[in-house]
């Protein structure tokens, strides 16, 4: 089972100036409190299993983005669609966890299932997209092969982490028993 990550949140204690709160005159008046109180970063949570993992799509698709750049033919272009759209969601997920928006938010919103159904379709979708990235350059010959063929095959690997996230993701939500 994978550890919950948990941030406490604590509401400032805001109550009208009194007359006696108010400072005398020569001393420095205190600092007004910042609206930002609630936002802490949740760094333990890259220390787990999918929070690595995180780190690890992310790394990837950034991998994936350079070596597939520009598209030349018609099957890159549905790879970087697929590298680029996973890798911005990866991303706000990734902020999700790191500011701890999940804990801060008091919606009624099944946050593991939500995330599990977004990595379940990156992950059918990386499939299909590393193969059709290696299938669109594995007979061509010329400028850009080696290094579309390495997107594809750094596509692969993004998928088999997006496979591991996916997991975890449904391990957790099956043992939430939500």
């Amino acid at each position: 089972m994978m550890a919950e990550t948990v941030v406490t949140v604590e509401t400032p204690n805001r109550t009208a100036a009194s007359p006696a709160a108010t400072p005398a005159p020569g001393q420095a008046q205190a600092k007004p409190e910042s609206n930002l109180n609630w936002l802490k970063f949740n760094t333990q949570y890259f220390i787990t299993i999918p929070g690595i993992l995180k780190i690890v799509q992310v790394v990837f698709g950034i991998i994936c983005m350079a070596c597939a750049s520009p598209a030349l033919i018609g099957g890159t272009h549905f790879f970087l669609f697929v590298v680029v759209t996973f890798f911005i969601a990866t991303l706000l997920w990734t902020f999700v966890y790191l500011l701890g928006i999940r804990e801060v938010l008091n919606l009624p919103i099944n946050w593991i299932l939500t995330e599990l159904i977004n990595t379940g379709i990156a992950t059918l979708l990386y499939f299909i997209a590393f193969i059709v990235q290696l299938a669109s350059w594995s007979n061509l010959y010329g400028h850009g092969r080696g290094s579309n063929i390495a997107a594809g095959v750094f596509g692969l690997f993004n998928f088999l982490a997006y496979t591991a996230g996916t997991y975890f993701l449904y391990v957790e939500h099956r043992s939430a028993g939500v």
